[in-house]
């Protein structure tokens, strides 16, 4: 599996590329704001004969799917988003300007069918599966690669961190409790994909992330 990350928008989201050999692709967070942030995904895609499947939100924090109209009419991809977290997708104006305290421009196209904790998405060879992870939002996920031992965490997990929870329908309880049955399910050796930042490891963040220890 071949996974290329992108760094983009003012808040340095991380927009995930995930592939493998049969070149179909899912991408993850699509955040871009700038246009040569978008040009150099589809660049990227393009370059490598890349055959894009999903487009997957970890949750509906706007920095997460600024891209999400260029990918849909690129793409024709609509963002596939948690389904408690539709009100924040759909509400998009009313969740900037709560968190930032002003307006921004943030063209959020039709939302496509909606993530519950049984979705699988399949992608060439590979498949992820759905690991509820509210707190940061009411509805946030993980996506995992079983075979891969690879977790896309979102918001959710970072290194040495968590996510902040003093948003709308953000809890702290519920985000740790999440999180620490996520420490004592997942292989040590899974590879943590955060939302932002540097990747990290279950492993890691059982021994060293101060929220979680206990």
């Amino acid at each position: 599996m071949i996974i290329k990350s992108f760094p983009v928008n003012p808040l340095s989201e991380n927009c995930y590329v995930v592939s493998d050999d049969t070149r179909e692709a899912v991408i993850i967070d699509c955040g871009a704001y700038y246009d040569d942030e978008k040009a150099m995904i589809a660049k990227y895609i393009r370059d490598n004969d890349l055959k894009p499947v999903a487009h997957l939100l970890t949750h509906a924090h706007f920095d997460h799917f600024w891209g999400a109209d260029y990918i849909a009419e690129l793409y024709g991809l609509p963002p596939r988003c948690p389904q408690p977290d539709r009100p924040l997708y759909d509400d998009v104006d009313e969740q900037v300007r709560s968190i930032l305290h002003h307006s921004i421009r943030c063209a959020n196209p039709p939302a496509g069918e909606d993530i519950t904790p049984e979705s699988v998405i399949p992608f060439g060879s590979h498949r992820l599966t759905v690991i509820p992870c509210p707190g940061h939002t009411p509805g946030g996920v993980c996506y995992y690669c079983e075979e891969e031992k690879v977790l896309f965490s979102g918001d959710s997990l970072f290194q040495n961190s968590i996510g902040r929870t003093d948003f709308p329908g953000g809890n702290l309880w519920t985000l740790i409790d999440a999180l620490k049955a996520l420490i004592k399910t997942l292989p040590p050796d899974t590879t943590v994909y955060p939302g932002h930042g540097l990747k990290t490891t279950i492993d890691a963040e059982h021994h060293h992330n101060p929220y979680l220890f206990g």
